[in-house]
């Protein structure tokens, strides 16, 4: 992941403000420790921060049209730039980077090709030849964005809030799926999918065609110039990551240039869930696996450095993040520069336990909607500054845009939990992988529980979390907890000690109202909450939080029902699957 900053319209093109710009970008450094490029027109500048995936002889930012009289700046990757190129007849391209396309589809469509970028972005577009700009983000927010407004008229754009938060006088979250334009002067939402009305459909569930375009959006993600892998945890979604992309790898230029064996990546405390599922995993798909430990201790004596990076005060965000920022560190180290991850599925299916209690499709399916519609402020604001931290990129296949209409299009009645039919969270993605032929995975680990990531990595690791927060917040410090913080109170010490952090790094206004608040229990919007009158007395974001169903989920009138027999049952409900091979790998560069 790159950064990006610019400063529009600030009135003033002296160099003690170029200076400033300058400043300001290197905050970002760590996003791009490849190259740093500025752009001055006037009173506008554009700063990036690179890290180089796709071309990184040549790619260097900020890009252009042919007369230079367009100039972006991008953080991301756009997968269909190919494809892309072949439409934009008569144009030169002066890069092999994938975000060079952009300054020549706006020549020809204007303000309205956003929406046939397929990839990950965010980027500033600067025209000019009438100092106009155009500022957009992609469709879930996987790229990380904010805006903000000086007092002397000027818009600053940043990848991170520390990019931007001294110097405005209001700032916040740029929407995911929107555009800001200085033509119209404000923002405009061009993601338009038939799913974000949370109106119910109706579309049969068809297994092989949620399992093509899953694999369809892992193969595109293989496009990449440097060496990557792939986060597996052992879980159902990062072990299907990790499963698709070794089916595909071979015979990829990515192949070619790095080897055939995949390198997996995994983290934890010594014994933890994760570390021995992944190390099954690993060895069953033949991957070259990276194993990490950490102690407790290492964690909690990074979340100073954790709260800087992924700027939030957010319970879950923060315990899982510092895991992965951990990892990430050792990953760089080896060279990687790039990683295939399983974020997103539990939103899109409904895999959090919590849903077990979901009591009709129209909730089912609402929930998930408001679940894919938060992602930007929760696990995808995790995955892109925990990796960012150390100039690792992070890719979600889950979140391809085409997936997201396949899978959100299927009636949920078929997403349902229902033990009575043995169908667990995620039924419909694990029976679309529940190959007899030629298998994905191994039965136990298709059908293995939901953990959520920093329950998996070790249960002590949250325990000790709270145990550190209680030797720094006193009682007494939590009676007056909502005068201190009267925004999103903290409820519990560990919240409290997290918001005192944050508050050291980001004292401004604008910069607590970037983060989320509510209740919550085992990650549930606030509405799901009235699934069960149990809850609001549990508001605990680990999923140990949903009573009952985290250890007995799989019990029904006193009989186990394990991960063995819940298997066959399924082909009972569908039909038999036949073997499917994927479509041969092009890419090119």
């Amino acid at each position: 992941m790159c950064g990006i900053l610019a400063l529009l319209g600030c009135s003033d093109d002296s160099q003690a403000k170029r200076f400033r710009v300058l400043e300001l970008s290197r905050r970002l450094k760590h996003r791009g420790p490849d190259w740093s490029g500025l752009y001055q027109h006037g009173d506008n500048y554009l700063s990036h921060q690179r890290l180089a995936v796709i071309d990184p002889a040549s790619g260097d930012q900020p890009l252009y049209n042919e007369d230079e009289t367009v100039v972006v700046t991008v953080n991301g990757e756009i997968y269909n730039h190919m494809e892309l190129r072949e439409k934009l007849m008569g144009h030169k391209f002066k890069t092999g980077s994938d975000c060079d396309v952009i300054a020549h589809l706006y020549e020809e469509h204007g303000e309205n090709f956003v929406d046939m970028l397929d990839g990950m972005f965010s980027f500033v577009l600067l025209d000019t030849r009438d100092n106009s700009y155009l500022v957009a983000r992609d469709a879930i927010g996987i790229t990380s964005l904010y805006i903000g407004w000086g007092l002397d008229g000027s818009v600053w754009i940043s990848s991170e809030l520390k990019g931007l938060n001294d110097d405005c006088e209001h700032f916040e979250v740029f929407p995911p799926g929107h555009l800001y334009s200085s033509k119209s002067g404000g923002f405009r939402r061009w993601y338009n999918p038939p799913w974000f009305s949370e109106s119910i459909p109706s579309t049969p569930y068809d297994p092989l065609v949620l399992r093509r375009a899953f694999e369809n959006a892992v193969i595109k993600r293989l496009m990449t110039d440097v060496p990557f892998g792939v986060l597996l945890s052992g879980g159902l979604d990062s072990s299907l990551v990790a499963s698709v992309t070794a089916r595909h790898l071979a015979g990829s230029k990515a192949a070619k240039q790095w080897g055939a064996q995949l390198h997996s990546f995994c983290v934890g405390l010594e014994g933890s869930p994760d570390l021995k599922a992944a190390r099954e995993v690993a060895d069953y798909l033949g991957t070259l696996h990276h194993e990490f430990h950490f102690t407790v201790q290492d964690g909690i004596d990074a979340i100073e450095d954790v709260i800087y990076h992924i700027e939030t005060y957010d319970v879950t965000t923060i315990r899982a993040s510092t895991p992965m920022f951990l990892m990430s560190r050792k990953i760089k180290s080896l060279g990687v520069k790039m990683v295939i991850s399983g974020e997103g599925s539990d939103e899109i299916f409904g895999g959090y336990l919590y849903f077990h209690k979901a009591p009709n499709k129209e909730e089912f399916h609402q929930e998930t909607c408001r679940k894919i519609k938060a992602l930007h402020q929760y696990d995808c604001l995790r995955a892109n500054k925990s990796t960012s931290a150390w100039g690792l990129e992070a890719r979600v296949p889950f979140l391809d845009k085409e997936f997201i209409n396949v899978a959100m299009s299927i009636d949920p009645e078929a997403k349902m939990i229902n033990m009575d039919q043995k169908r667990i969270e995620k039924w419909i993605l694990r029976r679309a992988f529940d190959d007899e032929e030629k298998p994905y995975l191994p039965k136990h680990i298709l059908y293995r529980q939901k953990e959520q990531f920093s329950d998996g990595v070790g249960y002590s690791w949250i325990d000790g979390l709270k145990s550190h927060a209680e030797q720094h917040v006193t009682n007494k410090m939590m009676l007056n907890a909502e005068r201190i913080f009267p925004h999103n109170t903290p409820v519990t010490k560990e919240a409290y000690y997290y918001r005192m952090i944050f508050e050291r790094f980001f004292p401004q206004n604008s910069a607590k109202l970037t983060v989320p608040g509510g209740a919550s229990v085992a990650c549930s919007t606030a509405k799901a909450i009235e699934w069960d009158a149990s809850w609001s007395n549990n508001l605990d974001p680990s999923g140990r939080a949903a009573l009952g169903v985290h250890n007995a989920a799989y019990k029904k009138n006193s009989g186990s029902i394990s991960s063995a027999n819940l298997a066959p049952s399924i082909a009972d409900n569908v039909p038999r699957m036949m073997d499917i091979t994927g479509p041969e790998l092009v890419i090119r560069s």
